[in-house]
């Protein structure tokens, strides 16, 4: 069975003037995605600045998350490392706290083999039971988990149910997707990019892990589950229409420009932790024109 169908939202993780998080707005923002639709939530991932959370913050985040959303959607928690040690401790933490999934970045900076990704992979997923997705982001690691490495884990490694895929490559995921595991149902695809959730849907996938959703929760489910119900016109209008937003969201380094949005929307998830910094004046300008042009402002 799926993780989950339809739009994840890669949420932020808000913080005080004083760097420290944020518990209430992160209440608040889960709280509205919730009545907006989104179908799950993952946390502490890139777009919640896992990076530059200690430990512990990044296990609070995620035991307050559980324990606002009560069941109500799944929690997937963002435990990937490039340091495979830390990743097992990470991810046992996260099933202790009740998290339902979780989210594996491939290795970065270090990087690795595919043998090696194969090795990571296997490495954690067996010190868990809970259903892992890992995340493919050539451009943040400098590592591509390659379809047949993905098929091999999927096949080897029954709780490796899923992937991110965000390599912006779409003959990659059309290979990914027409490996024998895929049409097997061994493994779903979920679109990484939000500006191709469509064309990934159309691959065979099932969902989207977005940044989108941040600021167009409604938008990007509706989306999903448009296509997801055949409706595809419909689907690909809102692709089109979200298209000009999505650019805007990446026009400086994620999770600079959601998390300005979000503050246009009324929601004080504070500035990105150094080394990241707050978004330019012209980078404002863009986004909050793409924001009222796709009716979330």
């Amino acid at each position: 069975m799926a993780i989950f169908k339809g739009s994840g939202v890669a949420l932020v993780t808000p913080m005080k003037e004083n760097g420290q998080v944020d518990f209430d707005v992160l209440e608040a923002l889960l709280e509205d995605q919730l009545a907006n639709g989104t179908d799950a939530f993952i946390i502490c991932g890139t777009t919640g600045e896992a990076p530059t959370l200690d430990d512990d913050e990044h296990l609070e985040t995620i035991k307050r998350s559980v324990e606002i959303i009560k069941g109500r959607a799944p929690v997937i928690a963002g435990t990937g490392s490039n340091n495979t040690a830390h990743a097992v401790m990470m991810s046992e933490e996260s099933e202790k706290l009740g998290a339902d999934a979780l989210l594996l970045v491939t290795p970065y900076y270090n990087k690795t083999t595919q043998d090696g990704l194969y090795a990571h992979y296997r490495t954690i997923a067996s010190a868990t039971k809970l259903p892992c997705i890992l995340y493919n982001v050539p451009s943040r690691t400098g590592t591509n988990l390659l379809p047949p490495t993905m098929a091999r884990l999927a096949r080897d490694v029954e709780n490796i149910q899923a992937i991110k895929e965000a390599s912006g490559n779409i003959s990659q995921v059309t290979e990914l997707a027409a490996t024998k595991e895929f049409a097997d149902g061994c493994f779903d695809i979920y679109s990484g990019n939000d500006d191709q959730i469509i064309p990934i849907c159309s691959l065979g996938g099932i969902g989207v892990i977005s940044v989108l959703a941040d600021v167009a929760p409604r938008q990007t489910h509706d989306m999903v589950t448009l296509y997801l119900e055949g409706r595809h016109k419909e689907a690909l209008d809102l692709q089109l229409k979200a298209f000009e937003l999505c650019k805007a969201l990446f026009c400086e380094v994620n999770p600079i420009p959601v998390k300005a949005g979000l503050c246009m929307q009324g929601f004080q998830v504070g500035a990105p932790r150094l080394p990241l910094v707050e978004m330019t004046d012209a980078g404002k300008a863009r986004l909050r024109k793409a924001m009222q042009d796709f009716g979330v402002l």
